[in-house]
């Protein structure tokens, strides 16, 4: 194991926010509800997501955790889908007076081509849809160099830094064995 600084940055939106420059549509994007909890499909993007960034808190859930935990009327699950492709996902998660991006992010393959700013847009505008008095996320430096930036790009400020040390394992892949370059 690796010891590491990693800071934590919480950000938020008070009021839905204008971004400077509304990203343009992309005619081959579209983005849909996975309305049924799928564990397998679910776990597939955290990890294929997540894996370059040390996301391994629910890499060890079951099948029942992770079917626990989609099968909530609290949480919305989207996927972006190019040319037929599922692209990444973002999970809205519908608290008491907010609504959390409680995870967001793209497939390596798909990193690069503006779609993550597209989601985030969309992600936002249907987090306010909900009637919430905030929207919020957390983002750490672990995270992709990208990620802050785009979500400051989106409106969302600052509102809480938190630095720790951590220890960080191999880094996770996709699956076992996977070896991407």
């Amino acid at each position: 194991m690796t010891s590491v600084q990693v800071t934590t940055w919480y950000l938020q939106q008070t009021e839905p926010a204008q971004p400077a420059s509304a990203p343009e549509p992309d005619p081959d994007l579209e983005i849909r509800r996975a309305e049924l909890p799928s564990p397998e499909l679910c776990r597939a993007l955290y990890a294929g997501v997540g894996s370059d960034w040390y996301w391994i808190d629910r890499l060890g859930w079951t099948w029942e955790q992770w079917y626990a935990y989609l099968d909530r009327d609290e949480l919305e699950v989207w996927v972006p889908w190019l040319r037929g492709t599922p692209a990444g996902y973002v999970e809205l998660s519908i608290e008491s007076d907010a609504v959390e991006i409680a995870s967001f992010g793209l497939l390596p393959a798909f990193v690069g081509r503006g779609l993550g700013k597209r989601l985030l847009d969309f992600a936002v505008r249907r987090a306010w849809e909900l009637g919430p008095a905030r929207v919020w996320l957390h983002t750490c430096s672990l995270d992709s160099p990208a990620a802050l930036p785009n979500y400051r790009a989106r409106g969302f400020e600052v509102y809480n830094e938190v630095m720790a040390s951590m220890e960080l394992p191999p880094r996770p892949e996709p699956w076992p064995g996977a070896n991407r370059p």
